[in-house]
């Protein structure tokens, strides 16, 4: 350990569609915030950042719109992801006279040269000395604890709110990958169409996800569960509840569970044979918030035939796995892709 090493925090960032989780090198995971921005319109000031601002998603005045700046993965707004990452860096980094923070930023592994330069100038003007991007999937696998250096081969499958990504990691590298712009929130999506098109119910992106983890499910569950949901009556136009049961909320979510799993399915047509008998071997691992729906293990197993058990604490393998390479940055440093200055 170097005197460099004493006086400067290094960071590893899950910088995700639906939560930021910051993770400092001797610490642990000291943030888990949601990735939302209030703004005032005319001003551009910014009133909330994280918990506070997502309260607000729609329920703001006029005068108060809050921003999800990352869409399906990536910067969607590019000013205001950099507002979201320098406060949650300024609220961990407490020295401010040490030297600025080494940071590792997870990314979808399909993203573009021109995304992973917005990543890297926005933790950059954020506050970064260095900055390092590693694959959503590789970090994933590191969390969980799995040998990524190993010649055999290990499928993950990370489901979190803009992307879900499907890799086959070998030898510090990922050998096959599918990433789709389908996860959470296309599942919250999904729920809000199913409501306002057979009920003529209409509700927000907050209800529509509160349904999810409360009644969610992607197979037939021992004990069908049900929750009573409030929103606008589209024809009436006044408040009104119904039931709903987790085999309706089933099928309002069928479509973008179908789409992740027909993603699973041509990942494994892609894997090479020798590592195809690896993962019938060591089953696949499902990590991010997706992995906490009910039954989906179950449903891809029967789809697969193949082993698959969701990691423990899914929502925070990624970051536990920018935590991983930190104190490990000699063994880790050919997971990371070091985002080149033109």
């Amino acid at each position: 350990m170097g005197f460099f090493d004493l006086i400067s925090n290094d960071i590893g960032i899950d910088l995700g569609t639906a939560n930021t989780l910051v993770f400092v090198r001797g610490q642990g995971i000291v943030l888990n915030e949601p990735s939302v921005v209030a703004i005032e319109r005319v001003s551009g000031k910014v009133v909330a950042i994280g918990s506070a601002a997502k309260e607000m998603l729609g329920r703001t005045p006029g005068e108060i719109k809050a921003i999800r700046p990352l869409r399906d993965g990536v910067i969607a707004d590019f000013e205001i992801t950099e507002k979201l990452l320098s406060d949650f860096i300024k609220r961990v980094v407490r020295h401010k006279y040490l030297m600025k923070p080494r940071i590792v930023i997870s990314v979808p592994s399909g993203i573009t040269e021109v995304e992973k330069r917005a990543v890297r100038d926005s933790a950059e003007n954020a506050g970064a000395r260095e900055v390092y991007l590693i694959q959503e999937p590789m970090a994933a696998a590191i969390g969980v604890g799995l040998p990524v250096d190993q010649p055999s081969g290990t499928m993950v499958i990370d489901i979190g709110g803009g992307t879900s990504e499907i890799a086959v990691i070998a030898l510090n590298g990922i050998v096959s990958d599918t990433s789709i712009r389908v996860a959470g929130d296309e599942i919250n999506e999904a729920i809000i169409m199913y409501l306002r098109k057979n009920y003529n119910l209409l509700v927000g992106e907050l209800t529509a996800e509160d349904l999810k983890i409360n009644i969610g499910s992607a197979y037939q569950l021992e004990q069908e569960l049900s929750q009573e949901v409030r929103g606008r009556d589209l024809v009436a136009g006044v408040p009104k509840s119904i039931k709903l049961s987790s085999v309706q909320l089933r099928e309002a979510v069928s479509e973008p569970i179908e789409a992740i799993v027909e993603a699973v399915r041509q990942s494994l047509e892609q894997t090479p044979p020798e590592l195809a008998s690896d993962i019938l071997e060591r089953g696949i691992v499902l990590t991010g918030g997706g992995a906490l729906l009910r039954g989906l293990d179950k449903r891809l197993r029967e789809e697969t035939n193949l082993p698959v058990y969701a990691a423990d604490d899914p929502l925070t393998c990624v970051v536990r796995g920018t935590g991983v390479v930190l104190e490990e940055m000699n063994q880790y440093g050919k997971v990371l892709i070091r985002a080149h200055r033109d």
